[in-house]
């Protein structure tokens, strides 16, 4: 089966602590296995990556007005959901919020069905845990956006 191509917006969502927020899911065609990573989602015809940022945190956090900064890293990920395949290119936006409070109702019910868990992370939670986290790294560039501040130019992660 051909890969769906999908291109999407991500969001290193930061709160006051510089913890990151983070959300747990699973593949309802393999619910044992889990996994962590950033909000975000696929952009719709015609939407730039930033507007997708800030419609998809909306969604799927409930929380409006963050401040949305520049575009920190870029990749791609190749993974099956549903049985269909994708190679999806993504930008991950850096973004900070004084607010921890979520509210999923905005989410579609595909996607709040598969969400199991929101939780904010601290850098040595993520580097201590047993967890499966996408993207590969994010402990290692988070500490790096913490400590030095966004990069000039958008690593590739």
């Amino acid at each position: 089966m051909e890969p769906k191509r999908r291109r999407a917006a991500r969001i290193l969502l930061l709160d006051g602590q510089d913890r990151i927020l983070l959300f747990r899911a699973s593949d309802p065609a393999v619910p044992e296995v889990t996994w962590w990573f950033t909000p975000g989602g696929g952009l719709e015809p015609g939407e730039s990556v930033r507007d997708a940022a800030v419609r998809e945190l909306a969604e799927e956090t409930g929380l409006r007005g963050v401040e949305l900064g520049p575009v920190v890293a870029h990749g791609t990920a190749s993974f099956s959901f549903r049985g269909q395949r994708y190679d999806q290119e993504q930008w991950f936006h850096l973004a900070r919020t004084a607010q921890t409070a979520l509210d999923h109702s905005g989410m579609g019910a595909d996607e709040h069905a598969e969400l199991l868990a929101a939780r904010w992370w601290t850098i040595d939670e993520l580097r201590t845990t047993a967890e499966t986290v996408y993207p590969v790294g994010l402990a290692d560039f988070l500490e790096l956006l913490v400590t030095e501040g966004p990069p000039v130019t958008p690593v590739r992660l």
